[in-house]
């Protein structure tokens, strides 16, 4: 049977390759949210969710529907949203 050998720094490694895809992701929802923000600031929050929705699957994710009339509302008052890991 033949077996693995992996290196001292594998875990390491992927820690660092995973870190490195979630740093990507949460530059893309941050773009997303800029970009609204300033598109959308003042806004009705009914005319927000249904974009903000469409732009949230186009990264690549779910969203309940409270959080987006949550984040509908900061969008809509012009509060900036900081994506943080």
């Amino acid at each position: 049977m033949a077996g693995f050998k992996f290196s001292g720094n594998f875990e390491r490694e992927v820690n660092r390759a995973v870190q490195g895809g979630v740093k990507k992701v949460a530059a893309e929802y941050q773009r997303m949210f800029d970009g609204m923000l300033r598109t959308y600031k003042g806004r009705p929050v009914s005319t927000i969710k249904p974009i903000l929705r469409r732009n949230w699957q186009k990264i690549g994710g779910d969203i309940t529907d409270p959080e987006l009339t949550t984040y509908a509302q900061h969008i809509s008052d012009g509060t900036k949203m900081q994506m943080k890991m």
